[in-house]
């Protein structure tokens, strides 16, 4: 049986701060260009969601003069983590590298804290001492953005991190987490649909002073047989979707069928 789209109903509170996405001017063909007033401050807007200050927290960092697996190695055992910093040039990343290593400790602390995802949406303080702790001379001190991360497939250790520098002037394309609310109330599951999770991130590109830590789905609406497209979902009109707005994001299955059975049974 083909699963039928029901239209998704937002928050009301949140109708008064967004535009719907199919509204929204498509994404210019310079990947550069900018889709919004740079010279107009840009700030989160009531009720979406924005970064909790309880994780804060400033990255230390050593730089490191080479890389190599048997440098990343000795990196590891002495309790850091191989990264490397750099900052886009002409909308392509890579410019201005510079290799640093990081204390193991505080990047898995924050990866356990946050999750992967969450860690991966988050800017940070990011501070290059020439010597760990915050002594010695200070080489760098710059906001970044955590853009890819390892992790050890056994331990989850990390094992490198990539670090994007965020300017309030950068459009970073950023996997943004979504979080899903609502289940309670929703009448499908009630019902004893299956509630089905397709997509855990979207893709925006997005100005570096308003990078959502995720993005809230209200599924509280749905009924067997509804689904949530991208193109449903409410973010700050200055994110621009780098994704097809129609993928799905979540579905609700139909009851079992011995559910169903019951039920007509009790019908009868």
């Amino acid at each position: 049986m083909s699963i039928l789209r029901r239209t998704y109903q937002p928050l009301l509170f949140l109708r008064h701060h967004i535009r719907p996405l199919s509204a929204a001017a498509p994404i210019p063909s310079d990947p550069c260009a900018p889709f919004f007033d740079p010279l107009a401050p840009l700030d989160y807007l009531p009720g979406f969601p924005r970064p909790d200050p309880k994780y804060d927290e400033k990255i230390l960092a050593i730089p490191r003069s080479s890389s190599g697996k048997n440098i990343s190695a000795k990196e590891r055992k002495a309790g850091r983590v191989p990264a490397i910093v750099f900052e886009q040039e002409n909308g392509q990343e890579g410019g201005n590298k510079r290799l640093i290593s990081v204390e193991a400790k505080q990047i898995r602390k924050l990866v356990d804290h946050l999750g992967r995802s969450f860690f991966l949406s988050r800017l940070f303080q990011l501070e290059v001492w020439s010597e760990f702790h915050g002594s010695g001379e200070l080489v760098e001190k710059v906001r970044v953005l955590p853009r890819l991360i390892h992790l050890h497939a056994g331990n989850d250790a990390p094992l490198n991190v990539t670090f994007l520098r965020a300017p309030s002037s950068a459009l970073l394309k950023v996997d943004v987490p979504l979080v899903f609310r609502g289940e309670d109330s929703s009448p499908g599951l009630k019902k004893g649909a299956y509630f089905n999770t397709i997509k855990r991130t979207v893709k925006y590109l997005c100005p570096a002073d308003i990078i959502p830590p995720y993005i809230d789905v209200d599924v509280s609406g749905l009924d067997a047989g509804d689904k949530i497209v991208i193109g449903d979902l409410k973010v700050h009109p200055a994110l621009k979707l780098l994704q097809s707005p129609q993928q799905p994001v979540c579905t609700l299955m139909g009851a079992r069928a011995t559910d169903q059975a019951t039920d007509q049974k009790k019908s009868k």
